[in-house]
């Protein structure tokens, strides 16, 4: 059984409350074309290539998928609009295990003794801190002992922010003044957490996009300075993106793995908008694997990303 348990009833019924917007309106919308045809041709394949781009799953990813389509309609001579639906479904499916090669209920922490270092990067008002709290909820949750890093001193709020959630969540949280040196908070929470003998580390950092070079700088000093404590550290950079600004996240993305070595991706607010597709498009053009969704406000409510299972809830009838 994976760290985070098996993919229960509840949490697919959860995965298919909050993906409900972007499956009404891809899936109306697809609806519409395969009533309104009989045969894939040039005109269904046009319609489609809309609705997925206007769903946010991009220009690029969305001509890959058509062409993908294309070739399929050709080599197997499927030509009803019945089996169009299927097609994509399987291609969506492909597109996402090409960077998602985990399976969801096989993931745990390495063996090791040192603590499991996550560092999280993204702009504010993605969600960020609060997907670091639901983590570490998550992780406190699996048996795990937690420890906060609050790096992000350029935001007194980001320091209380986070505060709160460790708090909440009943874990040991590290940090200093607004303004501190972001390397020395992170070089401080690794020495606490190893001689806490704790298993995780999360280090929050600061999410400004104004001048690339610094946040390069930054984030790369605090990778040297932790390595001073856990040489292997970070085991994960964690970029999360906001689900509902949908071609945003994407600019999102193009920054920061410009700006340090992304690995994994957390998608959040995908409850409240129709732009799930972003799920699709950013982990086709980044070839990062999206490893958590945020489908919810709850606690409960941030997931460990099953490609099989969003497929299944996104084209679920």
């Amino acid at each position: 059984m994976g760290l985070f348990g098996l993919f229960t009833r509840e949490k697919k019924e959860s995965l298919d409350k909050g993906l409900e917007k972007t499956k009404q309106g891809l899936f109306q919308r697809l609806g519409r074309i395969l009533t309104a045809k009989h045969k894939v041709d040039d005109s269904v394949l046009d319609e489609l290539e809309e609705i997925l781009i206007t769903s946010d799953v991009g220009v690029d990813t969305t001509l890959k998928i058509i062409e993908r389509i294309q070739e399929r309609v050709k080599r197997d001579a499927y030509g009803t609009t019945d089996e169009l639906d299927t097609i994509l479904r399987e291609e969506i499916a492909k597109l996402l295990s090409e960077n998602n090669k985990t399976d969801v209920d096989d993931w745990e922490l390495p063996k090791s003794e040192d603590p499991y270092v996550i560092m999280v990067v993204g702009v504010n008002g993605v969600g960020k801190t609060t997907t670091i709290g639901k983590l570490a909820y998550q992780f406190k949750k699996a048996g795990k002992r937690v420890v906060l890093g609050a790096a992000d001193t350029f935001r007194a709020a980001a320091i209380e922010q986070l505060t709160v959630w460790a708090d909440s969540v009943g874990v040991s949280i590290v940090k200093q003044q607004m303004g501190s040196d972001p390397a020395s908070v992170a070089f401080d929470t690794l020495s606490s957490a190893k001689a806490q003998g704790a298993d995780v580390v999360i280090i929050d950092t600061a999410g400004r996009l104004h001048n690339k070079i610094n946040l390069m700088n930054e984030l790369t000093k605090i990778k040297n300075v932790m390595q001073k404590v856990v040489p292997s550290a970070p085991h994960e950079i964690l970029l999360v993106l906001d689900g509902s600004t949908g071609q945003n996240a994407f600019e999102q993305a193009r920054q920061f793995t410009k700006a340090t070595q992304v690995t994994a991706l957390a998608i959040t607010k995908l409850d409240g908008t129709a732009k799930g597709g972003v799920v699709i498009g950013v982990s086709d053009q980044f070839s990062i694997p999206v490893k958590y969704i945020g489908i919810g406000e709850g606690i409960e409510d941030l997931q460990l990303f099953s490609k099989e299972e969003f497929v299944d809830s996104l084209f679920k009838h």
